[in-house]
């Protein structure tokens, strides 16, 4: 891995899923963790990768490591890159931290709540009720809702999942 030191961050094992990001010092709520940083690409290209990498994954029967961050309308973010180390940050159903992005430039993972020294930095990718089954979630968190969707959604989840049981 070729990226800067961070003194709040460190990439190691997970539990969750291949590598995550973990606290290297106890992290106040409100403080800029670090920033997703990759290469800005179109929107097109963006679709295209991400849904390259989800089919790969499906073959392998493994979950994905899609690493294209909506940056605005136009543009993408892919941060497979070898010097973005938030690429290993994992979705949680209960996330430490939130993405926000800044001016439609870039993208910054802030703490929402207290982070302990050792805790794995996480967030919600917050991705749409559409393909839902295509991002499985293994955050293991007590209210995981067993996909990987935004939280807005759980709601029509739950119902979609309530009725398929039936």
């Amino acid at each position: 891995m070729v990226f800067k030191k961070n003194k709040n961050i460190e990439v190691r094992k997970s539990k969750i899923h291949n590598k995550g990001v973990f606290a290297k010092r106890d992290i106040s709520k409100g403080t800029e963790v670090m920033e997703y940083k990759g290469r800005k690409i179109s929107k097109k290209r963006g679709d295209k990768k991400s849904q390259k990498t989800i089919k790969k994954s499906q073959k392998k029967q493994d979950k994905g490591a899609v690493y294209v961050f909506e940056l605005n309308e136009k543009y993408d973010i892919d941060g497979n890159v070898s010097w973005n180390p938030a690429k290993y940050i994992n979705h949680s159903c209960n996330p430490n931290c939130e993405s926000v992005i800044e001016d439609e430039k870039r993208v910054v993972i802030n703490a929402i709540r207290d982070i302990k020294k050792g805790e794995e930095i996480t967030y919600n990718y917050g991705y749409s009720l559409d393909n839902f089954r295509e991002h499985p979630c293994k955050c293991g968190s007590k209210n995981c809702v067993g996909y990987i969707v935004d939280k807005s959604e759980w709601p029509k989840l739950k119902e979609i999942l309530k009725k398929e049981k039936r």
